[in-house]
């Protein structure tokens, strides 16, 4: 009997060990385990915040050269890369008949030439006629007060010199008029060469070929281009910028420009505009970002991360961004008391480049928040405070 006694108090105590060690295990690493946290101490600091975006390398001036009018396409002398200077004869389109137009307007001005020639002898000579008639019926006048010849005859001459005034009215008429046409048909000659003029595409600045539309034969319409250009020295940075993020952004920030075919190098530049319409599909802010220097190389289309840098904030709140956490509907942080966990809804500022959130209310200096735990929080859960979550594992 002492001996089962024995045996059942020695299978109690192992029970009780096993139970022990059971709820020891479960404590500690089970489901009942603290969770073991990462902490921080709320702080005063600066901070350098910093607005980032991706972009893509345009040029400012654009150049779309074509035809004033509809035609076919003579030739193209410049191809795609090529740089051009102002002035350069690009290519020229199929004159048709403005030779035999402009050869036209020629002949007729020459003629309309002529015709001022015979208008201007033919006033002269009816100035002459008048100058007769006048004088005759002057003499007549004279002659007929004293009697010497008949009213009707000085009534005769007074009619000759009328005759003779009306023709120099129709020889200044006449000469007017043949001014007028030759004016006409200069301006048509004039017009007729100016379009033959516009069939040879110049270019209006220096600059590069980047694209070359029609080819010799092809038939185009007024204002359709044949070549495109840009200027090489207008080269800027579109930028997209988070709505959301974009606070603080003004001309003249300082930017920081990495292109992507050179991501190990940076190139200072600044803001130079802000576009006044957003993109509302994607809700971001434009802005154009020029280069202080423009790198050799670049090319239009090519992809650039740009960073801009804010005045700094001085002696503001701060906590890392990674304590945020979201909460029943709200953004805060966790906050470790002495009565344990307590979520502290918080309204943010900016950021800083090194992580580090402006704190605008709801912390204060001192207070201890939770930046990283192993798994979600509740005010229930039991906390165990680590270095790092790696070396706890």
């Amino acid at each position: 009997m002492k001996t089962q006694r024995l045996r059942r108090a020695g299978f109690i105590a192992a029970a009780v060990v096993l139970v022990a060690a059971f709820a020891w295990v479960l404590m500690r690493s089970g489901p009942l385990a603290p969770v073991r946290v990462v902490t921080t101490t709320v702080t005063r600091a600066d901070i350098a915040p910093l607005l980032f975006g991706v972009g893509v390398v345009e040029a400012r001036r654009n150049y779309l050269v074509g035809p004033t009018g509809a035609g076919r396409v003579r030739k193209v002398s410049v191809d795609v890369g090529e740089h051009v200077k102002a002035g350069q004869v690009l290519a020229e389109m199929e004159p048709v008949d403005l030779d035999q137009r402009y050869a036209a307007t020629t002949a007729a001005a020459a003629r309309a030439r002529n015709a001022i020639d015979a208008a201007a002898a033919q006033l002269a000579d009816s100035l002459a006629r008048r100058r007769i008639a006048a004088a005759n019926s002057k003499r007549y006048d004279d002659l007929g007060r004293q009697g010497f010849v008949s009213i009707s005859v000085s009534e005769g001459k007074s009619q000759e010199l009328k005759s003779a005034e009306a023709q120099v009215s129709a020889a200044e008429s006449s000469l007017a008029a043949a001014r007028q046409d030759l004016a006409r048909l200069t301006a048509e000659r004039e017009g007729a060469q100016q379009q033959r003029a516009n069939l040879r595409l110049q270019a209006p600045v220096d600059g590069v070929v980047t694209a070359r539309d029609a080819e010799a034969g092809s038939t185009v319409v007024a204002g359709q281009a044949v070549l495109r250009l840009i200027s090489p020295d207008s080269l800027r940075i579109k930028l997209r910028l988070d709505q959301s993020r974009s606070t603080g952004l003004t001309l003249g920030l300082p930017a920081e420009i990495v292109l992507r075919s050179r991501p190990r190098q940076t190139f200072p530049g600044k803001v130079e505009r802000i576009e006044i319409l957003s993109d509302s599909v994607t809700e971001e802010r434009l802005a154009l970002v020029s280069f202080d220097t423009l790198p050799p190389g670049v090319s239009v289309g090519e992809m650039s991360e740009v960073t801009l840098r804010l005045p700094a904030i001085k002696d503001s709140l701060v906590l890392p961004n990674a304590a945020l956490r979201q909460h029943g509907g709200k953004s805060g942080v966790w906050v470790i008391t002495a009565n344990g966990l307590k979520f502290v809804a918080v309204q943010t500022g900016t950021s800083g480049a090194d992580g580090m959130l402006q704190v605008l209310e709801g912390l204060k200096q001192g207070d201890v928040v939770i930046t990283h735990s192993e798994r979600d929080l509740n005010e229930r859960t039991r906390t165990q405070v680590v270095s790092t979550l790696i070396a706890a594992r």
